[in-house]
């Protein structure tokens, strides 16, 4: 299947890839353009290449959401020959720079029973780690239009960044944000997840078209519902850890379902208890 853009706001496009479901924002000024996540193959992202190309021939700029294989590992064949500047939080530039087989070998287990072929592919795949690193915001100038990264403080990961387009009022969320299914909760942060949903939600205003790391885009009324739920579900996490109860017994009422609620409070339980 050939990967193309689709337009959402004046010269912001988004791609979704399908087999993930994974969203790909290209944000395009005058001679420049900036390209929000890479895919997961050295094969995606040179599909992804060919896809931009079709949209604008600017100076690019890349941007990492997160450093999880699907929004990064495309790097090296987007930005190293010729080289580009790649931003991402602090946090992603040192995963990837310091620790690259380890990040790399998450992925292929993460991958390795329900997408053999891919994690294949992912075990093969040369990584190019950030070169901009990000505190907590950063303002671009993406050929005349004012682009914000920000970080939002720890939530789907430790190192999130979303990106505000304030001149159409779009907003890039990254895994913050999910609409092809339940939040993640791996690698997650689930009793800070709301406070970094509620700040990303001050980048917003009653029109704001966000992207969401997988699936179709939202409005401002879906974050808020989100943002709720994962309230919720820290307020359960607390509450059982509290009352000496078993992750399980979150996992029976979490407001994502089972699966999800079980990874939120197990890493919830080791947050609290200082493991993790």
């Amino acid at each position: 299947m050939t990967l193309r853009f689709t337009e959402a706001a004046d010269r912001v496009y988004v791609l979704r890839e399908p087999m993930l479901e994974v969203n790909v924002t290209l944000v395009v000024g005058d001679g420049a353009a900036l390209l929000v996540d890479t895919l997961s193959t050295a094969g995606q992202a040179a599909e992804l290449a060919a896809a931009v190309r079709t949209v604008t021939t600017g100076a690019l700029t890349v941007v990492n959401t997160h450093h999880h294989f699907d929004h990064c590992f495309g790097n090296r064949t987007l930005a190293a020959d010729p080289p580009r500047p790649v931003y991402a939080h602090t946090s992603v530039v040192a995963a990837l720079r310091d620790r690259p087989d380890r990040v790399r070998r998450a992925a292929v287990e993460e991958m390795r029973a329900s997408q053999p072929a891919l994690a294949v592919e992912l075990a093969r795949t040369a990584l190019l780690a950030p070169t901009e690193p990000v505190e907590v915001q950063t303002v671009l100038d993406v050929g005349g239009r004012r682009v914000l990264l920000r970080h939002p403080g720890p939530g789907h990961t430790a190192g999130d960044l979303v990106v505000q387009l304030p001149d159409v009022d779009v907003l890039v969320a990254g895994d913050l944000v999910e609409s092809a299914g339940p939040p993640d909760f791996a690698d997650a942060y689930p009793l800070r997840w709301p406070d970094a949903v509620a700040d990303l939600l001050r980048l917003t205003g009653p029109g704001t078209v966000v992207v969401p790391g997988h699936g179709p885009l939202v409005d401002v009324g879906f974050v808020r519902t989100q943002h709720a739920r994962l309230t919720e579900l820290a307020g359960l996490i607390r509450a059982a850890h509290a009352a000496g109860d078993p992750p399980e017994r979150v996992a029976e009422v979490a407001p994502f379902g089972a699966r999800a609620g079980l990874d939120a409070a197990r890493r919830g339980f080791a947050q609290l208890d200082g493991v993790d």
